[in-house]
């Protein structure tokens, strides 16, 4: 086929199973946006700000295991892409950017709308490619696919000039095996590691798994439960890590770290044996690196060698596909039963009166954990929620619990405020037959609101519910804990979120009142299209419990009892 480099690019995408692109064209890509009228296969989805192009690619990867692609124009389109390539390097989601360029004689002449894309985004990709040659074209695509998806996930740019769109060329598709001698993602274990392990995990006394994201995207869920079964360990998430074995599992402790649940943070750091799986030992998960499971050997299993004793030094580091990992490792792992340790565990749990916050009633306070509660009650926990950035995000990972993997997509390791709402569109498109929920603030969804035309001109049905405390929330708490309550830059103003929605089309409703909740929550679900509920909460509530910033794991603030006064 005597194909041009536009056409190249659409056809690669095609043998590579793309079915939905997410975009804003301009002059340096106009090409590719000519020739995706011969490609009616693949569905363009027109954003309004290429930020959102790149979450919407982003969401809908981390709903699929696909990977989801972003396509921009040159210049401020291709650097509006950052925020979204950087927050899906963050969270290892696969996702691959087409930038257009200004054409090769042009290239550092500081050209109408040209950008050194590639040097911009070195630190935030896995990797990139500015094309100079449109005979490597089609291997680039190819490779772009394979190293977003294999090995540790990430994102990958390809940067085309414009003339190379046009040129045309006799194509044939490159069938042969991809070769990177420079890239060789590790499967299997070593053996004597595995064995290292198995002796540490069939000896411990006080074991608990730390189950992250890894978990989700190797599918190694059915792993998981089964040696979490048979060695009857107890296990802890990682925010990106929820659903890779069941909130309501008897063994599961609930999500660890900065705002996760008390019982969790005590049992790392009374354990003598840590299980980390998939997961990073980012900061906001270990607290003070000097005090952090103080008694506890460590093993930890990654498939990216850079991550093993970079945040923590462990006894066993195993580098691996961590499904493929624990497959080695299952044969030899004992049944065990570890009572006294579960037991010292449940007395944790029961001592935590956190939760109790669902059960307060006040006919003039609504609060988030209750509404987050209700909705989950409505949806019977089995729908994709999507959240954005801040006190909410941290009352959804503790009200919502989540029972299969991929159903919670949120900005861990950036914490990306604007994620939300484009995010749930991407994953929407992704899962076309789950039921999604962009939960947003007030701050963050303002960020990327304009994507509720994409919503409507799609008319994609995602519900739409916005936390409003009339605050930047979780910024103003550590103004109130660390900073003697001088709430500088965090109060909002915002404006009318249903008269808004309404502007675009949608469907929208207020909710001041606790009893109002279910009837809205049933109001948006039987909306075809989107749909958008402002709930007005409590302005000044805390997340509870908070383990401040560099404190000891176990140093957590606890929410006061009722007639306590509350510590700040």
């Amino acid at each position: 086929m005597l194909l041009s480099g536009a056409e190249i690019v659409m056809e690669c995408l095609l043998r590579e199973g793309v079915e939905v692109m997410f975009g804003y064209p301009g002059g340096a890509i106009l090409p590719t946006y000519d020739a995706m009228t011969k490609y009616p296969q693949i569905h363009h989805v027109l954003v309004r700000h290429e930020q959102g192009a790149c979450h919407m690619a982003d969401g809908y990867a981390r709903a699929t295991g696909r990977v989801g692609v972003a396509i921009a124009t040159s210049g401020p389109g291709a650097t509006n892409l950052v925020t979204g390539i950087s927050t899906a390097m963050m969270d290892s989601s696969p996702i691959v950017c087409i930038t257009g360029q200004v054409t090769r004689g042009a290239i550092g002449s500081d050209a109408f709308q040209e950008t050194d894309v590639t040097g911009v985004t070195l630190p935030i990709t896995k990797h990139n490619y500015l094309v100079m040659d449109i005979h490597e074209l089609p291997y680039v695509i190819r490779e772009a696919f394979y190293i977003a998806r294999t090995g540790r996930p990430g994102p990958v740019l390809i940067d085309i000039p414009k003339d190379i769109q046009i040129e045309k060329i006799e194509f044939v598709y490159p069938e042969e095996p991809i070769r990177l001698p420079g890239y060789r993602p590790p499967e299997t274990a070593d053996e004597e590691d595995v064995e290292t392990a198995l002796n540490l995990i069939n000896q411990a006394k006080r074991p608990i798994i730390l189950a992250g994201h890894g978990i989700v995207m190797a599918g190694a869920v059915g792993e998981l439960r089964e040696m979490v079964e048979r060695a009857q360990i107890p296990v802890t998430l990682t925010l990106l890590g929820k659903g890779a074995i069941p909130e309501n599992h008897p063994l599961t402790v609930g999500m660890m770290g900065m705002h996760g649940e008390a019982a969790s943070n005590l049992a790392i750091q009374e354990a003598d044996l840590l299980i980390a799986l998939g997961m990073r030992f980012d900061d906001r998960v270990t607290g003070n690196l000097k005090t952090y499971a103080p008694n506890a050997r460590k093993i930890h299993v990654d498939i990216d060698a850079s991550e093993i004793n970079k945040n923590v030094k462990v006894d066993v580091g195993i580098v691996g596909d961590v499904k493929t990992v624990m497959r080695q490792l299952l044969p030899g792992v004992q049944q065990t039963q570890h009572a006294e340790w579960l037991n010292r565990i449940r007395d944790w749990q029961e001592d935590s009166d956190e939760r109790d916050i669902i059960n307060r009633e006040s006919p003039e306070v609504l609060l988030s954990a209750q509404v987050i509660n209700d909705l989950w009650k409505c949806t019977g926990g089995d729908a994709i929620t999507v959240t954005d950035v801040g006190q909410h995000q941290m009352v959804e990972a503790q009200y919502y619990p989540h029972q299969r993997p991929s159903t919670l997509i949120t900005s861990g390791g950036a914490g990306t405020m604007g994620f939300g709402l484009p995010a749930a569109i991407g994953a929407k498109f992704g899962m076309p037959h789950e039921e999604v929920w962009a939960i947003v603030g007030d701050g963050g969804f303002q960020m990327t609101l304009c994507e509720l035309a994409t919503a409507k001109q799609e008319n994609i049905n995602v519900n739409i519910a916005i936390i409003n405390n009339n605050y930047l929330g979780m910024v103003r708490q550590w103004q109130e804990f660390f900073y003697e309550h001088r709430y500088h830059a965090t109060p909002m103003f915002n404006p009318d979120f249903v008269k808004l929605a309404e502007a675009y089309g949608i469907p929208a409703m207020r909710v001041t009142s606790r009893d109002q909740v279910m009837e809205a929550v049933e109001f948006a679900r039987g909306i075809d299209g989107p749909a958008l509920i402002e709930f007005m909460v409590e302005k000044e509530e805390i997340v509870y419990p908070m383990v401040p910033a560099g404190a000891d794991l176990h140093n957590m603030i606890r929410r006061p009892k009722p007639g306590e006064e509350q510590v700040s």
